[in-house]
C-alpha cells in the first residue's frame, strides 16, 4: 500500500503516475476545446473551456485533501491545456467529429481516475474516500464542461461512463492494499477502465435504468 511520508514531508507520486496526471490534463483539456468547436466559439472560450475540464477534478481532490492545488504553484499545467486547446483550434475540423470528444474523455477518464486515487492514498486517505476521489478526480472536470456548454451532462448518457472512472480507481485502491508494484497496478487499473469506456462507446452499453418493468 502507498505509504504517507513524515508530516513534514509532501508526498511525492513516481514519475509514472504523474505522467498519467499529464495525460489526463491534456486530453481533458482536448475534450473542452473539441466542445468548444463543436459550438464555432472564438479562440478564448477554448481556452477557457480546455483549463475547466482539465483541472476542475484535481483542484476538487486537492480541496479535500489538504493538499496544495496542483496546479496554482507552476506553470506546466496551464501551458499543457494552453496547448491542447490550440492543437484543437489548429487541426483541422474533420479530426474532431464524430465520436472524438468521447474517446478522448475515455482516455482522460481512466488516467485521471488512478491518478486521483493514488494521490488520495500517498496523502493518508481512507482506502473508500480515495476510490471516491478518484472517480471525483475523472468525472467532475467533465460535467462541468458539460453544463457551462449547455448540453446534457456526461452522467446523462446511457452508456457506462462513471462505472468506468469507478472501475479504475476501484482497482488502483485495492491493487495498491495488496502491495502490487505501484506501475504495476496504474497499467492494469488504467487499461481496465478504458477498455470498459471503449466498450460502452463502441457497443453502447449501459446499465439498467430505474423505472417500471414493460409488461409481457
Amino acid at each position: 500500500m502507498l505509504s504517507l511520508p513524515p508530516d513534514d514531508v509532501t508526498p511525492v507520486l513516481i514519475p509514472a503516475l504523474e505522467a498519467l496526471n499529464y495525460v489526463g490534463i491534456g486530453v481533458f483539456a482536448a475534450s473542452g476545446a473539441v466542445l468548444a468547436a463543436e459550438r464555432r466559439q472564438t479562440l478564448v472560450t477554448f481556452l477557457f473551456f480546455a483549463v475547466v475540464t482539465a483541472v476542475s477534478g484535481g483542484t476538487a481532490r486537492d480541496l479535500l485533501i489538504g493538499a496544495p492545488v496542483f496546479w496554482v504553484a507552476e506553470n506546466v499545467t496551464l501551458l499543457v491545456c494552453f496547448a491542447g486547446a490550440l492543437v484543437v483550434w489548429t487541426a483541422p475540423r474533420w479530426l474532431w467529429g464524430g465520436a472524438a470528444l468521447a474517446w478522448l474523455d475515455a482516455i482522460g477518464l481512466a488516467a485521471y481516475a488512478v491518478y486521483g486515487a493514488s494521490k488520495a492514498l500517498a496523502w493518508g486517505v481512507a482506502p473508500l474516500p480515495a476510490f471516491a476521489l478518484g472517480v471525483v478526480t475523472a468525472c467532475l472536470g467533465g460535467i462541468i464542461r458539460d453544463v457551462l456548454a449547455g448540453q446534457p451532462s456526461i452522467l446523462m448518457r446511457p452508456e457506462l461512463y462513471v462505472t468506468a472512472a469507478a472501475l479504475s480507481s476501484g482497482l488502483m485502491v485495492g491493487l495498491s492494499l495488496l502491495d502490487v508494484r505501484i506501475w504495476v497496478a496504474s497499467v492494469i487499473a488504467a487499461g481496465l477502465g478504458f477498455a470498459l469506456r471503449a466498450a460502452a462507446i463502441i457497443w453502447r452499453l449501459g446499465l439498467p435504468a430505474y423505472g417500471p418493468r414493460e409488461p409481457g
